[in-house]
């Protein structure tokens, strides 16, 4: 199953009429609006979205709780996370496509989180809301409840690593953040600067082309590449949270690779005083090894 889909594929299994004969399976589409710092999430959801699409809380549903050391967005547990899949109206054998405002950067999120629960046929839609927009197709507004679905959650269909796991990782740990806050010179909201020691800078922004889809195949495989990916390679993600990272682990499935998730990720790993944290811009060779003279790591 592809990762992505089409604004003009969604919208065929959505409106289409199938010809005779021709069974589409049942697609349930989430909408999965936020942004870190805008808690307005469900009104934009309210304003506009696309026909049938059932909103998907990022704090409440796609996160669970925890103390600060557990990270801004641990994951929730299985069974809570069961009963919003089926108050989501998901059932076994549907197509599940999310989408959100922000170039897929919290939509991951959901597709990551399903994707570790067992669900096989789940998508991304491509360039999201606005591509969505920009086809002329419509929008409603107000809030779908779904019928409740009968689908079966079962965690550990995708790779993930803790904090030890982190500190001691032998392959290529990819920093989803922006730049500036991998360097250490800003922070906005957890509590240490930098990053895990080791880590290579690879923000997510640079997945996307200027339309905020994906780029082709091709050229993330060429972007991975020159982080010291290859096939092979033992890879695993962080962000400040978790949601990111996921943007950064479908990006890779695109590109061929695989990865595993650092679910607490800096925010958790910032929160535990054991840890140490590097800052500076680490040098990463055509190995993928990184550090060198411009990590300073402090204890």
């Amino acid at each position: 199953m592809s990762v992505l889909i089409s604004v003009a594929e969604l919208n065929a299994r959505l409106f289409a009429e199938p010809g005779p004969g021709f069974r589409v399976s049942r697609t349930v589409v989430l909408d999965v609006r936020w942004v870190l710092g805008d808690p307005r999430g469900h009104d934009h959801y309210l304003a506009g979205h696309i026909p049938g699409a059932v909103f998907a809380d990022m704090n409440t549903e796609l996160a669970g709780a925890g103390q600060p050391e557990d990270g801004r967005h641990p994951l929730p547990t299985e069974e809570d996370f069961a009963a919003t899949v089926r108050r989501w109206g998901i059932n076994a054998g549907d197509t599940v496509v999310v989408y959100d405002d922000a170039g897929a950067a919290a939509a991951a999120r959901a597709w990551w989180l399903l994707g570790y629960a067992g669900f096989k046929d789940v998508q991304l839609l491509d360039g999201g809301l606005a591509a969505w927009r920009a086809a002329g197709l419509p929008l409603a507004k107000g809030a779908v409840i779904a019928s409740p679905g009968d689908a079966v959650v079962h965690f550990g269909a995708k790779a993930t690593i803790d904090a030890d796991q982190a500190a001691s990782w032998s392959g290529i740990l990819l920093d989803a953040r922006a730049g500036e806050r991998f360097r250490g010179e800003v922070e906005p909201i957890d509590p240490r600067a930098g990053h895990i020691p080791g880590a290579v800078s690879a923000p997510t922004s640079e997945n996307l082309a200027a339309d905020a889809m994906f780029l082709p195949a091709a050229q993330l495989r060429a972007r991975f590449a020159a982080l010291g990916i290859a096939p092979g390679s033992d890879v695993a993600v962080y962000c400040g949270s978790g949601v990111t990272a996921a943007h950064q682990i479908a990006a890779l499935e695109i590109a061929g690779f695989s990865a595993a998730l650092y679910p607490g990720s800096f925010s958790a790993w910032s929160n535990q005083p054991g840890r140490p944290v590097a800052t500076g811009a680490a040098e990463t060779g055509a190995s993928g090894e990184s550090g060198g003279n411009g990590d300073r790591v402090e204890g």
